[in-house]
């Protein structure tokens, strides 16, 4: 046999049993981010947008896609979720301080304005997670409303 048909066969035998291997999932109740929403109050419009662009990678709640069964990819999933929960976990909102939930929130209209969240890697795998004009002002907006009523910041004039 070939050395390249041995490497192929080697490859493939590795990625079978890889399949039977995968990281924790992250599948947490939908009611951990109810002390975040109860607290920030997204109106109706904003909280749909969070719901299908944010909260699977910042909260403890994720909707997998079916690709997710596949080693490798649910490796590299799951290191974007850990990464996303580790700068904004809206799932243990609770246990920040104000300081903090106003810096949250000051990134979060910063990554939001500049296109970077959400990632280009979420929206080319979820179309509808793109963001108009009108849905990063309606973000935007709330967020900023959101500084404001943690104190640390004046009423925008």
């Amino acid at each position: 046999m070939k050395i390249v048909k041995k490497i192929g066969l080697v490859l493939f035998v590795a990625f079978v049993i890889a399949q039977f291997f995968g990281p924790e999932k992250n599948a947490g109740d939908i009611a951990s981010v109810s002390y975040f929403e109860a607290e920030t109050k997204p109106p109706k419009d904003v909280k749909l947008i969070l719901e299908s662009t944010c909260y699977d990678c910042h909260s403890d709640v994720t909707k997998y896609p079916w690709y997710n069964s596949i080693t490798p990819v649910n490796y590299w999933l799951a290191s974007h979720i850990n990464d996303g929960k580790k700068h904004f976990n809206v799932s243990n909102w609770e246990g920040n301080s104000v300081k903090r939930k106003d810096h949250k929130f000051d990134e979060l209209i910063e990554e939001v304005e500049e296109g970077e969240m959400p990632l280009n890697s979420y929206t080319w795998t979820h179309g509808d997670a793109k963001l108009t004009d009108a849905q990063i002002k309606a973000v935007v907006d709330w967020a900023k409303q959101v500084r404001v009523t943690y104190g640390l910041i004046p009423k925008p004039e």
